[in-house]
């Protein structure tokens, strides 16, 4: 038998490394550890820094999408990349919402606000804007205090009734472990808080009210996902209890960096399926954008208030 030489060797070892190191790459662009950054579908906001009305710029017709995707426009408003004085409208109405300097210009805050990843439901639906309406209530604990409350609520106040206090929760059959448990956690903390309870569907075939699963791009609800980063995922309102993971975003458990913890997405989803809106208290659960490796596993006053007064708790 011929036996390899020591050049062959080291020649073999190194073409074995090359064709390796194309599977190795992929692997680490899909690891939640990876340090490679992805391509966010806000990355176009970047260019439109200091943006304002009167300016004729590439990609403010992607800034007008973006705004009539999540309610501050009208459908039938000008395709144009022209900043007109209904943009201007709508980029004020966005910075009152977030408790921004409300200019109407793309300011440095207003856009890295706007870039992070957040929740598919629209923050103005049919019209409806209630972020920025403060409300005053009365809060007991060793003393009483006032605090401002930013909670709101889906059209028509949409809720379960009060036959409907016990909920049943199901997952498709794509759904990870992890993250059936990271849902039932967060199914946990919200019955801890309110007068549900929450169980699994006991009946094989059957809908449960809470529906959950990972999709990609245009899965059939009429809300299309993005890919990884922007739109992280949504949920509806009662008594449709849909909640919907993008698959291409990386998750995790726990703050991993450049990854979303599971639980605190869900969270805020299982927050839509009962009847609440956003919120725009940055430390509320119902906030609706969530930078990367970080975590929201309890529920803010703000959450507790708003789902108790949807309720009359």
């Amino acid at each position: 038998m011929a036996t390899l030489q020591p050049f062959s060797l080291i020649f073999l070892s190194a073409l074995l490394l090359l064709l390796l190191l194309p599977l190795l790459s992929a692997h680490a662009t899909n690891s939640p550890n990876s340090d490679d950054k992805i391509a966010s579908p806000f990355d176009f906001l970047k260019g439109l820094q200091g943006s304002q009305k009167g300016n004729k710029t590439k990609g403010i017709r992607d800034l007008k999408k973006y705004l009539e995707q999540f309610g501050y426009l009208s459908y039938n408003h000008s395709n144009e990349d022209y900043f007109d004085d209904v943009l201007e409208s709508a980029v004020k109405t966005y910075q009152l919402n977030y408790h921004l300097n409300a200019t109407g210009t793309l300011d440095d805050k207003t856009v890295s606000t706007m870039m992070m990843p957040r929740c598919g439901v629209p923050d103005i639906i049919n019209g409806s804007n209630w972020m920025h309406l403060g409300k005053k209530w009365h809060q007991e604990g060793h003393g009483s205090f006032h605090t401002v409350s930013h909670y709101s609520f889906f059209p028509k106040r949409q809720k379960w009734p009060p036959s409907k206090y016990h909920l049943t929760y199901g997952f498709t059959t794509s759904t990870p472990t992890k993250a059936r448990n990271a849902v039932v956690q967060a199914l946990r903390t919200w019955s801890s808080r309110t007068h549900f309870t929450f169980g699994p569907e006991p009946r094989s075939g059957s809908n449960p009210d809470i529906l959950v699963g990972f999709y990609r791009w245009d899965h059939g609800d009429g809300n299309s996902f993005d890919g990884p980063g922007g739109i992280l995922a949504h949920a509806f309102a009662p008594q449709d209890g849909r909640f919907h993971y993008d698959s291409d975003d990386r998750w995790s458990v726990g703050a991993v960096k450049d990854a979303f913890d599971m639980q605190t997405i869900a969270l805020h989803e299982l927050g839509h399926n009962l009847g609440l809106e956003h919120s725009s208290i940055r430390e509320a659960v119902m906030y609706p954008y969530f930078p990367p490796g970080t975590t929201k596993l309890r529920l803010h006053p703000d959450d507790i208030k708003g789902i108790r007064v949807l309720y009359n708790m």
